[in-house]
């Protein structure tokens, strides 16, 4: 039998989704991820609550901790898993530009 336990999922809701951008509500519960996924467009992130984010990528694992209101942006391309890396339940729009 695996050791392994499988985190849970990050939820995602769409706020918006037109011609011009797609906006997604994403919430964490503590240990929450998205998966692993590639950014086919560039986006903008604003948290909604302090995110202590724990960033999987082919470099390996980095703590990036944003404050709340704290918006950041990425270009098309980033391939990486977002897991909730604090003991506390965090939230964040994305905001991808068509």
């Amino acid at each position: 039998m695996s050791q392994f336990r499988a985190r849970p999922p990050a939820i995602p809701t769409t706020l918006l989704d037109d011609e011009m951008v797609r906006i997604i509500r994403w919430d964490f519960e503590p240990g929450a991820d998205t998966g692993h996924h590639v950014h086919g467009l560039g986006y903008v992130v604003v948290p909604m609550t302090d995110c202590h984010f724990l960033i999987e990528d082919e470099s390996g694992s980095r703590q990036v901790d944003v404050a709340k209101g704290a918006p950041y942006r990425r270009e098309a391309g980033i391939a990486h898993n977002v897991v909730n890396g604090g003991s506390e339940f965090m939230s964040f729009i994305e905001i991808e530009y068509k």
